[in-house]
């Protein structure tokens, strides 16, 4: 297991390498003079070429790609993602102030997405092609073609103005939540109904599943005892996936529902061009993307022991031992 965890975070370090070099070239390429943002930013309101010159040189604007590369991925390593050109504060200092109300929305989803898609697919499994299933089917075709901010603004119609039963903007307790997190995770309920389905199918048909049915076990203890551990394999290997996504993803939900998270964050840079921001957003959601697939993909080694033999293709394969 221990060689199987070194070789995984090896693997994945050409990846985040990959991640640094798309962050900074995001600010070395996008249009327009960062001196001179920086200087409007400064409150100067007429740029000569001297001061633009002299911030170019203060900014180290004026050394070859390559150079300012290393010298901001050096700063990276030391935890200095740059200082904002709105206020001039740490935007490492600002998204870890941030990320808690982030991972609170994102770990609300995913437990929304773990109770009801692993359940929902389990219950389409169960009543496979009829009137169950099919129903399930087209919400899960529903819940996957509604836009995450059409369904944000239809829910906070019904829920918050017309009903009012639940807030719609705003931090407070759990109730606070509820609406944002349903937004964010419904259309991975639905994806993951459609696998847990899928994965339950091919479980049925294996051999192992045949014995166990001629030997008249129950049809619960069949689906959950013996089908349910193989067929959550591949669900828990998107999960990382998904939780990743949810975290880097969360930039509509976070704006609409008025949640001071990284998403909300990053808009507002967007909009007043503060590349540094942007450029550590993206840094720092591909880090924590790559380290929760990666986390995922070492549950389910641990898991299942094939996957770490080189198995892991064939995940499941022969089902478990009778």
């Amino acid at each position: 297991m221990l060689r199987y965890i070194v070789r995984r975070i090896l693997s994945v370090i050409p990846v985040l390498i990959g991640i640094s070099v798309m962050a900074f070239m995001l600010g070395l390429l996008t249009p327009g003079d960062p001196a001179a943002m920086a200087l409007g930013r400064d409150g100067v309101s007429q740029v000569t070429p001297e001061l633009l010159e002299a911030k170019r040189e203060e900014l180290g604007l004026n050394d070859p790609g390559a150079v300012q590369y290393l010298r901001w991925a050096g700063k990276v390593l030391q935890g200095d993602l740059g200082r904002s050109y709105s206020d001039h504060s740490q935007v490492s200092g600002e998204l870890l102030r941030r990320l808690p109300m982030t991972l609170k929305l994102a770990c609300s989803g995913m437990a929304l997405v773990c109770v009801f898609g692993i359940s929902f697919g389990i219950f389409s499994a169960a009543f496979v092609n009829r009137a169950p299933d099919q129903g399930m089917k087209f919400l899960t075709n529903l819940m996957m073609a509604v836009p995450s901010f059409w369904l944000a603004i239809v829910m906070i119609i019904l829920f918050g103005e017309k009903w009012k039963l639940l807030p719609t903007n705003g931090v407070g307790g759990i109730r606070h939540m509820i609406l944002p997190s349903v937004t964010l995770a419904c259309a991975n309920i639905a994806m993951t109904q459609r696998l847990m389905r899928s994965s339950m199918l091919t479980e049925f048909g294996r051999q192992y599943m045949l014995a166990a049915d001629a030997k008249g076990i129950k049809k619960s203890r069949l689906m959950l005892c013996h089908a349910f551990p193989n067929a959550v394999l591949p669900v828990i290997t998107l999960f990382g996936n998904y939780l990743g996504g949810m975290l880097g993803g969360s930039v509509i939900i976070e704006n609409m529902f008025s949640l001071p998270g990284i998403g909300s964050y990053v808009l507002e840079a967007i909009h007043s061009r503060d590349y540094p921001v942007i450029q550590g957003y993206v840094l720092f959601t591909g880090v924590i993307y790559v380290t929760v697939s990666l986390a995922a993909d070492l549950l389910c080694a641990w898991i299942n022991p094939k996957i770490r033999l080189g198995d892991g293709g064939k995940r499941g394969e022969g089902g478990r031992n009778e």
